[in-house]
């Protein structure tokens, strides 16, 4: 398939990774864009157009599928993430509650709304943004690296039961991408430019996952290690 004369949406759109989402598929020729937004009112971008969306509300996620019910691409971006003092913290059941109605029931009802809707003829995709904690251990990060970890296996169901139709779906893990998200963080990010070109390329040519940047690609590799990365981390650096 072609990102070219699609429809896109892009499920929280209004900054960094997700608008980086919509930007490129208008540069890439698509039909139209929507930008999945709390606030449309404060989204201004030329070509795209801002639709209201809570992945948490699903009477908004319905609301949103009908409005956009021609589009072919959908692309789950919307996501949070809370740093935790341990993964034995007193509020860490709340904060992971919190969390998986973003990553893990948003991205369940954001596709069950819209697959239907998804073209049956090799044009319709899915793209998830997943991320490298579904492999790697962070304590800090346990209930946002359970909720990817639930994400990707969702992903991964989702693909086998829409293959009769055609319809691609795209898993991409990155570890911390350049956005305000990971302002606070001294770590090495990935362009958010280069993760979007390198899922929407994924998608065009008819594959399942991306390995947006060298720590994921590391982790993937030391899967089947006899002591793989997500046992101990120090692996990764032998």
């Amino acid at each position: 398939m072609k990102i070219k004369d699609s429809i896109v949406f892009v499920t929280g759109a209004s900054r960094g990774l997700g608008l980086a989402f919509a930007r490129e598929a208008l540069a890439r020729g698509a039909a139209k864009v929507y930008a999945g937004v709390r606030n449309p009112e404060r989204f201004s971008e030329p070509g795209i157009v801002p639709v209201k969306l809570d992945v948490t509300d699903p009477a908004s996620v319905t609301a949103a599928a009908k409005i956009a019910s021609d589009v072919t691409v959908l692309v789950n971006n919307a996501g949070i993430a809370e740093v935790s003092e341990s993964p034995f913290a007193q509020d860490v059941e709340d904060q992971a509650r919190r969390i998986f109605e973003t990553n893990f029931y948003g991205v369940v009802r954001t596709t069950r709304a819209f697959e239907a809707s998804l073209p049956s003829n090799g044009n319709g995709g899915i793209i998830n943004v997943l991320s490298d904690v579904t492999w790697r251990p962070v304590p800090f990060l346990a209930p946002y690296s359970a909720s990817k970890a639930a994400a990707w296996s969702y992903t991964n169901n989702a693909r086998l039961q829409l293959r009769e139709r055609k319809i691609g779906v795209v898993g991409v893990h990155v570890g911390f991408v350049d956005t305000d998200l990971t302002k606070g963080f001294d770590v090495p990010k990935a362009d958010p430019v280069d993760v979007v070109r390198q899922a929407y390329d994924a998608l065009e040519a008819g594959e399942s996952e991306v390995l947006a940047d060298d720590g994921s690609r590391d982790l993937k590799q030391s899967l089947s290690a006899a002591v793989p990365g997500y046992i101990d981390p120090s692996v990764l650096q032998a």
